[in-house]
């Protein structure tokens, strides 16, 4: 464990903890797969979130078929297993929705946000060696909100009523700015409007960051369900990000 994945490791578990310890309207059913998925999330940091890079992509929160079943951002269930070569067991949080299982690696589901940002990384970068020699990938919230209703809707962080997503958002805030000052990116990417926005408030472009956003992969957005890759490779080329 080199220095870097051994202090983001340390500041992970802390950071772990205090969002274990905030409490939720009753409204919503929360996973903290930080806990029930720590084995996995702690062999992503020690493999791809140790080192200094030039381009940090920030997401939101975990999927409920991505990061929620496996500890990796982003954590489509393929992917993880063959691009990323991940492997291990996964808990269960205390309590679950019943349309909601964690089934860990044993998901039969793909998750289509992860998928699509994985594949494109592959695609540029040929290996995940390669991919984050330059890159790396961190949520800006771990926590899975869902509603109490039949289906286990997802609740983005956004919405939760203010009090509690101050609350949090403090929390998350102060994780992330220690992650960036051990990684010192140059380029802060949002997966979508929201992380940029969160990149906005605590980062300046001033300080030599650049900070932008690419189109958010979630097929519930219809602007990434036709040309997703050609878009996001268009922007990050825009950027200077890629060449």
């Amino acid at each position: 464990m080199n220095d870097i994945g051994r202090a983001i490791v340390e500041r992970t578990i802390e950071f772990r903890a205090q969002v274990e310890s905030l409490r939720f309207s009753t409204d919503s059913i929360v996973y903290n797969p930080l806990i029930y998925a720590w084995p996995l999330h702690e062999q992503y940091i020690l493999k791809y979130v140790n080192k200094q890079v030039e381009t940090l992509f920030l997401g939101m929160n975990p999927g409920p078929f991505g990061m929620a079943q496996t500890g990796v951002p982003f954590g489509e269930i393929e992917a993880v297993k063959h691009f990323l070569q991940l492997d291990g067991k996964v808990g269960r949080p205390p309590f679950e929705h019943p349309a909601r299982p964690v089934l860990g690696m044993d998901i039969p589901r793909s998750e289509i946000s992860g998928k699509r940002l994985w594949s494109l990384f592959e695609e540029h970068y040929g290996g995940a060696e390669s991919c984050f020699s330059s890159l790396t990938v961190v949520n800006y919230c771990p926590l899975v909100f869902m509603d109490r209703g039949p289906t286990g809707r997802n609740i983005t962080p956004d919405k939760l009523p203010k009090i509690e997503r101050m609350a949090l958002e403090t929390i998350c805030d102060r994780y992330l700015v220690d992650v960036v000052a051990l990684l010192k990116p140059r380029n802060l990417i949002g997966v979508g409007k929201y992380a940029q926005k969160k990149l906005e408030k605590l980062f300046a472009k001033e300080d030599g960051f650049l900070i932008d956003s690419i189109l958010h992969p979630s097929p519930g957005n219809p602007q990434a369900n036709k040309g997703w890759n050609e878009k996001v490779t268009d922007k990050l080329v825009a950027l200077g990000v890629w060449q």
